[in-house]
C-alpha cells in the first residue's frame, strides 16, 4: 500500500485509509447518536493520527455532518485536510428527491461549501444520479466550480456503468464511490475494469457488509434496520458467509491482525481500488483501522482470499 495516493487525475493527494462519518451527525441514519462531541472526537482522532481523507454527505443528518466536521477542521490547518463530500438530494416538501441540474449542483456546493465553513471542497460527488439530467452536463457544471476553485476534484456515486461512461464523456471523473466487498464482487465484472482504464479512482461503500466481513457475528445472531434487509444476512446464506468469513482468521491470528484488517487489506490488491473510508462511531474504531496499513498479504494468501469467496454476488 503506498504512502499517499492521488485521487484519479486530480492533484489531491490522500492517506488511503480514510474516514466514513456518517455516524459524525447523521441522526437521521442512526437515531442512537445522542452525543454529538463523539462525532467531533471521532473526527479529530483521525486528523490526530495521519487520517486526512473525511468522507461526509448532505444527506448525514441531513447537513449536521458537514457542520460539525467544519466545526473541527476549523481547529487544524485546512491544507492538511481533504474533505469529500456529496449532493444530489433535496427537499420538495416533505419529499426527499435527486436533482442532477448543473444549478441545483452549483447550489448544492455553495451550500456544503457554507456548511463546512470552508472556501473549497477538495472532492465533490454526484451523490445519487437523477432519471432526467444527461450525466456529461451534471459533471460539466462541477467541472465549471473546478476552473472557478470552488472544487478541486469531482466524483459520482451510486452510478451504473453507463452513467458513469457518460458522466466521463469529457475526462472529468476523478472518483467512483460505489458499493463493493467480498460478498458482492459485482463490480470486478465491468466497474473496476473501467475505472482502471479510466485511471479514476474506486472507493467502496458497505466493505465490510455491515460488519459480517468482520468476523463479529456468530449464526445465533438476529437484526434489525439496514442488516435485516440485506440478502448476506438471510437464512442460509448468512451461515454460509460465517463459514467463509471464518476461513480468514488463520489469515489474521498470523499477521497479529484482525479479520476486518485483512479484509480492508486484501481491497488494495484491486485495480483501481486504492482508497478506503471505514467508518467509526468510537474515537478508538479511527485507530483501529490504521492497522490496515500493518497487513501485508502474499500474493498466495491474496489468491486464497479470492478463493474462500469466488464468484459470491450475495
Amino acid at each position: 500500500m503506498a504512502n499517499r495516493i492521488y485521487l484519479g487525475n486530480s492533484d489531491v493527494s490522500v492517506n488511503p485509509i480514510g474516514l466514513g462519518t456518517n455516524a459524525v451527525g447523521g441522526h437521521n441514519i442512526y437515531p442512537n447518536l445522542l452525543d454529538e462531541e463523539q462525532g467531533r472526537n471521532v473526527v479529530r482522532a483521525a486528523l490526530d493520527n495521519g487520517i486526512d481523507h473525511l468522507d461526509t454527505a448532505y444527506i448525514y443528518g441531513p447537513e449536521r455532518s458537514e457542520e460539525l466536521i467544519g466545526e473541527v477542521a476549523k481547529e487544524y490547518k485546512r491544507e492538511d485536510i481533504v474533505i469529500a463530500t456529496k449532493g444530489s438530494n433535496k427537499f420538495v416538501g416533505e419529499e426527499m428527491v435527486v436533482d442532477n441540474s448543473p444549478s441545483f449542483l452549483k447550489e448544492a456546493v455553495d451550500a456544503s461549501l457554507r456548511r463546512l465553513k470552508t472556501d473549497y471542497i477538495d472532492l465533490f460527488y454526484i451523490h445519487y444520479p437523477d432519471e432526467e439530467t444527461p450525466k456529461a452536463e451534471a459533471v460539466g457544471a462541477l467541472k465549471e466550480l473546478k476552473d472557478e476553485g470552488k472544487i478541486r476534484s469531482i466524483g459520482v456515486s451510486n452510478f451504473s456503468i453507463d452513467q458513469l461512461k457518460d458522466a466521463n464523456k469529457d475526462g472529468y471523473v476523478d472518483v467512483f464511490q460505489g458499493e463493493y466487498n467480498l460478498l458482492n464482487r459485482e463490480a470486478e465484472q465491468i466497474l473496476l475494469p473501467y475505472t482502471a482504464k479510466e485511471n479514476i479512482t474506486f472507493v467502496p461503500f458497505f466493505p465490510l457488509e455491515s460488519g459480517l466481513l468482520a468476523g463479529k457475528y456468530n449464526e445465533n445472531d438476529t437484526f434489525s434496520g439496514v442488516r435485516a434487509s440485506r440478502p448476506s444476512f438471510q437464512g442460509e446464506n448468512f451461515k454460509r458467509n460465517l463459514e467463509r468469513v471464518e476461513q480468514l482468521r488463520s489469515i489474521a491470528e498470523a499477521k497479529d491482525a484482525e479479520i476486518a484488517h485483512v479484509v480492508l487489506a486484501w481491497y488494495f490488491s484491486r485495480p483501481s481500488l486504492d482508497a478506503i473510508i471505514p467508518g467509526a462511531k468510537r474515537p478508538e474504531q479511527v485507530t483501529n483501522s490504521l492497522k490496515v496499513a500493518d497487513v501485508h498479504l502474499t500474493e498466495k494468501e491474496i489468491e486464497q482470499i479470492d478463493k474462500i469467496f469466488k464468484k459470491v454476488y450475495s
